[in-house]
């Protein structure tokens, strides 16, 4: 007799809802253990695990052991999602700290593009000059890294309304208003200022006028040299005069300064007693106060209220580079785009260096002549021996002391400690 009897509805006895698993009120009662087909006592549901220790295949995907389902039996659909959202469900969010570093790496990355295209931008507006040629007799390099500074007279840059309302007069060509040397080495720097009247041997030298003739060498005021025959002629003349040997070399004019102080939002100086001064035009108070660039250039030429004229001149020049370079240096000054860019513009634009000078060695400069007025290094002049020294054609000159101003070469030279004056 067959224990298998078709149920309605069909399927086996025994197979019905129960037996899937999916049972309800209307399903029948499970098969009788007497017509277990496995015989009596057999389970009639599936082993709780595999013969081989593997859990038993319970739908949902492939099974473990790879092919499909086992016979019978329906592949597992999950169930839908109870918003309604057939979407897959959302990846994982980023971690913080990932975000976070990346957007630290972005950041330093826009800052350093920005850096190097600033410098890039500055150092393409530098005015090149080959002021250090080499010539025969040439004094050999020293130790440490002298500097000539050059103040000049030059209205390049300025329209007439300018040049009026600086008090600078219309002259043409360029004369040295200022000289100085820096010298930068181990044992402090100096400032050595150069008096513009100095008398001076100055080389044979090319005719600037165009005639090809050589102009031969001969005695004159040390700033002739630097109207002759501008930068090179200059450096030839200090060097041959002091047995220095220029390193490096920058030149501003007029309309450079200007722009230079204003670009920094003034100097701030202290002023011993009241100046006014009818021919740079300067009126000032005594006290502390901000100069502005206009003020600032009537400054440091004005000497007439000088006992000692230019000599009395130079001091305040030295005075005046010293605190407009600690400002220019300053981190407010630098870090700051609103004025780093404008002093940028303003100074390099009229500043003409050497042809070896970079951005980094002009800040080389400025760091030095900061140091130098916050007492890590000195100020000086060229001793003098004669301040009125009369000329051949009756001008008043200044005469170096030969044995004093020997001692100072000498220890810049060879970067010892410079003799006290």
């Amino acid at each position: 007799m067959n224990t298998w009897q078709e149920r309605p509805g069909g399927g086996a006895y025994g197979q019905g809802d129960a037996a899937r698993g999916r049972g309800g009120a209307g399903a029948e009662p499970p098969l009788p253990p007497s017509l277990n087909p496995r015989g009596a006592g057999a389970p009639l549901s599936r082993p709780a695990q595999r013969p081989d220790g593997r859990p038993p295949y319970q739908g949902g995907g492939r099974p473990p052991h790879g092919g499909g389902p086992p016979h019978g039996q329906q592949p597992f659909e999950p169930e839908p999602n109870p918003s309604g959202d057939s979407r897959r469900p959302a990846r994982p969010r980023r971690s913080r700290k990932k975000i976070i570093g990346y957007s630290a790496l972005g950041l330093v990355l826009a800052l350093l593009t920005t850096v190097i295209g600033t410098y890039f931008w500055a150092d393409g507006k530098l005015r090149h000059d080959n002021v250090l040629a080499d010539y025969p007799g040439r004094p050999a390099a020293g130790k440490g890294t002298n500097w000539l500074i050059v103040g000049s007279d030059s209205r390049e840059g300025l329209t007439d309304a300018q040049e009026d309302d600086l008090h600078t007069g219309a002259a043409e060509g360029k004369r040295s208003d200022s000289m100085m040397i820096l010298h930068i080495g181990d044992h402090g720097n100096t400032l050595m200022s150069v008096p513009r009247d100095s008398w001076v041997q100055i080389p044979a030298h090319q005719d600037t006028a165009g005639s090809g003739k050589t102009v031969p060498a001969a005695t004159h005021k040390i700033n002739a040299a630097f109207a002759a025959g501008g930068g090179r002629l200059l450096v030839q003349t200090v060097e041959t005069s002091t047995g220095l040997r220029i390193d490096h070399y920058a030149e501003i004019g007029f309309a450079g300064f200007v722009g230079l102080v204003d670009a920094v939002g003034g100097v701030e100086m202290t002023i011993d007693q009241p100046i006014k001064d009818k021919d740079s035009g300067l009126d000032l108070k005594a006290g502390t106060q901000t100069l502005n660039g206009k003020q600032s250039l009537a400054f440091v030429r004005q000497r007439h209220q000088m006992a000692d004229q230019d000599l009395g001149r130079m001091r305040n020049q030295q005075k005046f580079l010293g605190a407009l370079a600690k400002q220019a240096a300053s981190p407010a000054t630098l870090l700051n785009p609103f004025t780093f860019y404008p002093l940028a513009s303003a100074g390099l634009d009229t500043l003409i260096v050497d042809n070896d000078a970079g951005l980094t060695d002009l800040g080389s400069m400025f760091l030095a002549m900061k140091g130098v007025t916050g007492g890590d290094g000195r100020t000086i002049t060229i001793p003098i021996g004669n301040p009125d020294f009369r000329t051949p054609t009756g001008e008043s000159a200044v005469k170096w002391d030969p044995a004093k101003s020997k001692a100072v070469f000498d220890a810049l030279k060879n970067d010892t400690a410079v003799p006290a004056q």
